[in-house]
């Protein structure tokens, strides 16, 4: 799907193939684990460990591909699944490594365009894989801080997550209770990558919020952060604040500070 399909923001990039970036991310996050203590702690997840960290995303990629399986079409009633998860932590790196091939199997039986369920906007089979992507990809760039490598996220898939995140936070209250305070008379938040011409405009209402669903043609908004797609993309994910070095943010802090605090999961 590409990312200029989706409401609120054009993109110069091409499209992604998210199937294949799971697979990407996955051998990437692996890589970085392989020879890490997993005792490590990860401050962007507080309370876990790289252990941790390692077996919930490896968890949500076959829970994920038993729902690809099942063709889904209402909400699970349990999470059951079988991890076959090692008995040893030294083994974990391998045990991720097979969950994307697990992913991959349930994607290469599964028609993308199938009508599923899904928690999100987009009820067909492809909102599984590209949401297992950012799941992954996250995941793996909280693994790099913890070890104080410096991440690295490719711009197309950057914007790409930018709008999952974005298109989907709206329905993310089961999980992320704070989004019912993204609420307001008609304030608007304003992401603007500074290379490129890609930009979300979020507008809160006194019933919610959402993205404007035509590109965003307002000179101004009422509050606006620029940087690089890939930094937007860790602030959005709450890896990074509005007010570091690497973003320029004029307009309403209340407001950047309202949204920020309430819209991460």
């Amino acid at each position: 799907m590409k990312t200029s399909d989706h409401p609120g923001h054009g993109s110069a990039f091409a499209p992604v193939d998210h199937r294949a970036a799971v697979a990407a991310e996955t051998a990437q996050f692996v890589s970085v684990v392989k020879d890490a203590d997993l005792a490590t702690a990860v401050p962007s997840c507080p309370g876990w460990t790289l252990a941790d960290l390692v077996k919930h995303t490896g968890s949500v990629q076959r829970w994920f591909s038993v729902l690809l399986r099942t063709r889904i079409q209402e909400p699970p009633r349990k999470r059951e699944v079988d991890l076959r998860l090692p008995d040893q932590e030294n083994a974990y790196a391998d045990w991720l490594a097979e969950s994307a091939t697990v992913a991959a199997e349930a994607f290469a039986a599964t028609d993308p365009n199938l009508p599923m369920w899904a928690w999100g906007a987009d009820q067909h089979a492809r909102f599984w894989a590209r949401r297992m992507l950012f799941e992954t990809l996250m995941h793996r760039v909280d693994a790099e801080l913890a070890l104080g490598l410096r991440p690295t996220i490719d711009g197309p898939v950057a914007v790409d997550g930018i709008d999952e995140f974005l298109v989907n936070l709206p329905f993310a209250a089961s999980f992320a209770p704070k989004v019912a305070n993204l609420r307001g008379a008609d304030k608007t938040i304003r992401l603007r990558t500074t290379a490129g011409d890609d930009e979300w405009l979020v507008r809160l209402r006194p019933d919610g919020f959402g993205l404007d669903t035509t590109r965003p043609t307002a000179k101004t908004a009422d509050a606006t952060v620029r940087g690089t797609a890939s930094d937007l993309l860790l602030l959005v994910y709450g890896r990074l604040s509005y007010d570091a070095e690497v973003f320029v943010h004029e307009g309403d802090e209340d407001l950047l500070t309202h949204w920020f605090a309430n819209s991460a999961f």
